[in-house]
């Protein structure tokens, strides 16, 4: 089953919030965009330029524009900010705490350049801890795309909801595999494969890295039920504990720290609802460094291969 996804080419995540913010801007008047002093970067030209009247340069003041933002949702307007997931979250804890999720303020997070695959700009700037800072926030989504498409879907489907909202995203070209005209339902995992050996749950850049490491382990006689999760709060309780009774065990992917992302909430679940083995491919308590996308999911454990050493020994654990 898993044969059927094939990449119709890389494309990077951000340009997919770019064509998805400038289609919200031919559709719905209300939508706004501001931005950090990093327009190009974020893929947000093509909106300035078609409504400049729309669009709010807000300079290095990251602070200053989460502010902005929520006060521009008093008079109705949905306002999609964009930055680098680091400034976009580290640098404006307090500002997003108090004034837009404290508040319930209608402001959708837009954060690019997250996680190791920023590549060449260090750890200064890869942040791993955001997916944790966020979902913590009482009344915040938090969604974590796999590819162009999925985030173009994701970017158009917040508008839609009037909640503040994390959309997370990333620099480097990915494989774009899920459909192009997809409806994005906000709190729903979409299953990949079906499998009764093991679950792998998986979101962000890593969903494509389950899907080979699927691959993989069919030729091992492994059936793996793959999951991609691209809404990490609220999550699909539900999808994710079916699949564990079935498999008995699970291993979860993401280019985020072990603490506090995707496998912390799989966790916490399976450890309410229904205790299964459990191992995690994350980045273990460190920071990054620079070098190519690439060679730093090799170098911290996210790569396919990464997933299938964690699925053989999670299934030797079950027996």
């Amino acid at each position: 089953m898993l044969d059927q996804y094939i990449s119709t080419g890389d494309k990077d995540t951000r340009s997919g919030f770019g064509a998805g913010l400038l289609e919200l801007g031919e559709n719905n008047p209300d939508v706004v965009a501001l931005c950090a002093d990093l327009t190009g970067s974020l893929k947000m030209d093509a909106f300035q330029k078609e409504f400049p009247d729309r669009f709010f340069q807000c300079g290095i003041a990251e602070a200053n524009m989460m502010g902005i933002a929520a006060g521009m949702t008093i008079g109705g307007k949905i306002p999609y900010t964009g930055t680098f997931a680091n400034f976009s979250t580290g640098r404006v804890y307090d500002q997003i705490r108090q004034s837009i999720a404290y508040s319930f303020k209608n402001v959708k997070i837009c954060a690019s350049h997250s996680g190791l695959t920023l590549g060449e700009d260090g750890a200064t700037h890869q942040i791993l801890e955001d997916i944790g800072l966020m979902k913590m926030l009482p009344n915040m989504v938090v969604i974590n795309t796999c590819d162009y498409n999925q985030t173009k879907a994701a970017t158009i489907a917040i508008a839609k909801v009037e909640n503040p909202v994390y959309l997370r995203f990333g620099r480097p070209k990915v494989p774009n595999f899920t459909p192009e005209n997809q409806v994005f339902e906000i709190g729903k995992a979409v299953k990949l494969s079906e499998g009764n050996d093991v679950t792998i749950i998986a979101t962000g850049h890593l969903v494509w890295k389950a899907i080979e490491a699927g691959r993989a382990l069919q030729e091992k006689g492994i059936h793996a039920e793959v999951i991609n999760i691209h809404t990490i709060k609220p999550l699909d309780e539900k999808v994710i504990l079916n699949s564990v009774k079935k498999t008995g065990c699970v291993v979860t992917a993401e280019e985020h720290q072990m603490n506090g992302g995707l496998g912390d909430s799989v966790a916490q679940l399976l450890g309410r609802e229904y205790p299964a083995p459990l191992e995690m491919v994350a980045v273990q308590d460190t920071f990054g460094e620079s070098g190519t996308p690439e060679q730093l999911l090799e170098k911290y454990g996210l790569s396919s291969n990464s997933i299938v050493e964690k699925v053989l020994k999670v299934v030797e654990r079950k027996k």
